[in-house]
């Protein structure tokens, strides 16, 4: 079950009513157009990422949707809107790119956004990288060592990694921005190829704008090293079965 359907569950015959994707995306952009809305307004903070979207969305808009490029940290992003369901996926991470040290004050922003008896839904990924590869079992080191390869490929490229928080983290922030948490579970996770290629060839992309060439090189042949690693397990094991996702519903009181 994805974690789509879970939130689905947990809305139950409650209507969708206005959607807010505050951190839009194709997965994000295509369940949201599965669903029986009165309108949606999706956010990006990059321009890339809405293009992406905009071919997710294709002529499926009507006229009431909007699809927006902007910055959390504006206050008059979205001021005085009001939504009945308000998504959080995995912008909580990816909000490091766009609003560094400013998570804690993620949740009182989407507060005001939402309707009253409106709901948040929150996805979110427990940290992973910070962990020591050699405490894992075989799974969790591989998943780990891919994600610090990335970072350090990020970081030695001039941009900033995502930053997870773990959920009981998350759950603090929700309550004290004024939520009343629903639900939270955990969910495990079994990484596939896609995710593996997906961090490595990010790797790939970002090392060509590392100006020592031959630095570049040691860590590309590291990421095809590691990719070989992760195909073969996933091969023998189905995937890689490390870490949890988890998802929070909170409604305003």
């Amino acid at each position: 079950m994805s974690l789509y359907h879970r939130i689905a569950e947990l809305q139950g015959d409650r209507p969708w009513g206005a959607v807010l994707d505050a951190g839009t995306g194709r997965n994000s952009m295509r369940w949201v157009l599965s669903l029986k809305t009165d309108r949606w307004t999706a956010v990006t903070g990059a321009a890339s990422m809405a293009r992406t979207t905009e071919t997710e969305i294709g002529a499926r808009r009507r006229d009431v949707d909007r699809l927006v490029v902007g910055n959390w940290l504006d206050p008059t992003l979205l001021a005085g809107e009001r939504y009945d369901t308000v998504l959080a996926d995995y912008l909580l991470g990816a909000i490091e790119g766009f609003a560094p040290y400013w998570q804690d004050q993620l949740f009182a922003r989407l507060y005001d956004l939402v309707a009253p008896g409106g709901r948040l839904y929150v996805v979110g990924l427990e940290p992973y990288v910070p962990q020591h590869p050699d405490a894992l079992d075989a799974a969790g080191s591989l998943v780990t060592r891919i994600g610090r390869l990335r970072d350090a490929c990020l970081l030695l490229a001039g941009d900033r990694p995502y930053r997870e928080y773990p959920a009981d983290w998350t759950l603090r922030q929700i309550e004290r921005a004024g939520f009343r948490v629903l639900h939270a579970e955990q969910v495990p996770i079994r990484f596939g190829t896609r995710f593996v290629d997906g961090q490595l060839d990010m790797c790939g992309r970002v090392l060509e704008r590392v100006a020592d060439r031959q630095l570049a090189a040691a860590l590309h042949a590291h990421a095809e090293a590691l990719r070989m690693e992760a195909h073969l397990r996933i091969a023998e094991d189905g995937g890689l079965r490390t870490g949890h996702d988890y998802v929070i519903a909170a409604e305003v009181i």
